[in-house]
């Protein structure tokens, strides 16, 4: 029965869906995420939502959401999207990068990553208050949706601890889920990141006269590169990667100085740690006569999971299992959402729709290479368990 609901209401749901992917919603496009915001925020009021728009510390980023339901005293379950996406303006239209159907794929920027998560939470609810509905209306709800999750800053989770000073019941992630032979995937672990400066200050001199006088910052710094990014370490699961280098001016000048910029992620805090030590013993004069300096520049804890967690994923894998679906846990490098606000409560992430290439608009003639998508039949599968196993959980958490 709520298999045949879901599939009567999927229309409806991707009707939704096209509205708010025809909307540029670029995390500085305050207008354009604005307009999502206001968008979303009617999409659930038929489900008795109240939406509360909270602006953001950067004035440059809209408004987050936040929709609620129930009685206010009562932890709420938590359900976690966001309405900006990665792509400008300009992007969109220089590639032609819009809602496009064909076969089983919806292209379009947020499809998947992530209004295809915000509508997947709508269908979801539906299929809640049909089946469940003395526990929906029992149940203090929160849909959380970020003004700007595309960009690394605790600013939301910030609104969101103040708005559930008692923690949450549940704290559910709705970013893509992918779907792949072996099963559906979940993510039940994120790992945790460090980002750090590295300055060289060496002399600077005519290029020409007074060259050997100087010393060279960008060839200093270009020796020490190498044993920064050899901290990786796979054995432990920890990537360093330097991301930017810049160093010098004008061409008949010996640079003084050069900067890099990197960052290096792991699932353990101490195994984290022992790698920003060992950056830090970097520092100091080297060989040439240069001077390295480190700055830490930020830091995202990691969600390593817990037994809660571990809890959490059993009953969507045994649910998932009376579906003919396998629910597979997965730990991801990349951070989401669920890195902030996992201290509220047991935290489940990629229960969104299943899709491919997030971030990416363009599209090459021979097919090789295609923009973000969703696919259209995951949208069903993925509510129906999504809601058997939550209405489930709200029994144990």
């Amino acid at each position: 029965m709520l298999r045949e609901q879901a599939e009567a209401l999927l229309p409806q749901m991707l009707g939704w869906l096209r509205r708010m992917v025809e909307i540029n919603s670029f995390t500085t496009h305050g207008e354009g995420v604005r307009r999502v915001g206001e968008l979303t925020a009617e999409c659930f009021a038929e489900l008795g939502f109240e939406a509360e728009f909270v602006r953001p510390a950067d004035p440059a980023h809209g408004s987050h959401l936040f929709l609620r339901r129930g009685t206010p005293n009562l932890r709420p379950v938590l359900l976690v999207t966001h309405l900006d996406t990665v792509f400008p303006p300009g992007e969109e239209i220089a590639n032609g990068f819009r809602w496009q159907e064909e076969g089983g794929r919806i292209y379009g920027p947020g499809t998947v990553d992530n209004k295809g998560g915000t509508a997947l939470i709508w269908l979801m609810l539906h299929l809640l208050r049909s089946g469940w509905p003395e526990l929906f209306e029992a149940t203090a709800w929160m849909v959380a949706a970020s003004s700007a999750e595309e960009v690394i800053s605790d600013d939301f989770s910030r609104q969101a601890r103040r708005l559930c000073p008692d923690g949450a019941r549940v704290v559910l992630v709705f970013e893509g889920g992918p779907h792949d032979d072996e099963g559906w995937h979940l993510v039940t672990a994120r790992k945790g990141r460090a980002e750090h400066r590295l300055v060289c200050r060496g002399r600077g001199a005519h290029a020409g006269s007074g060259h050997a006088s100087g010393i060279n910052a960008v060839v200093e710094l270009s020796r020490i590169l190498p044993k920064v990014a050899a901290l990786t370490d796979p054995a432990l699961e920890l990537t360093v990667n330097v991301a930017t280098v810049q160093g010098g001016g004008v061409l008949n000048r010996v640079p003084h100085e050069a900067m890099a910029e990197l960052e290096m992620r792991a699932y353990e805090p101490e195994v984290l740690e022992r790698a920003e030590q060992a950056l830090l013993k970097l520092a100091g004069p080297t060989p040439g006569g240069a001077v390295i300096e480190v700055e830490r520049l930020g830091a995202t804890a990691a969600w390593p999971g817990a037994a809660q967690t571990e809890a959490l994923y059993g009953i969507w894998r045994e649910c998932g299992l009376r579906l003919g679906m396998d629910m597979l846990a997965r730990r991801r490098g990349g951070l989401s959402d669920a890195n902030y606000l996992c201290s509220l409560g047991p935290t489940l992430d990629a229960l969104g729709p299943a899709g491919g290439n997030a971030h990416c608009s363009e599209r090459s003639a021979d097919g090789s290479k295609v923009p973000e998508y969703v696919e259209a039949d995951s949208f069903v599968p993925k509510a129906l368990v999504n809601a058997m196993a939550l209405a489930r959980a709200c029994a144990y958490f």
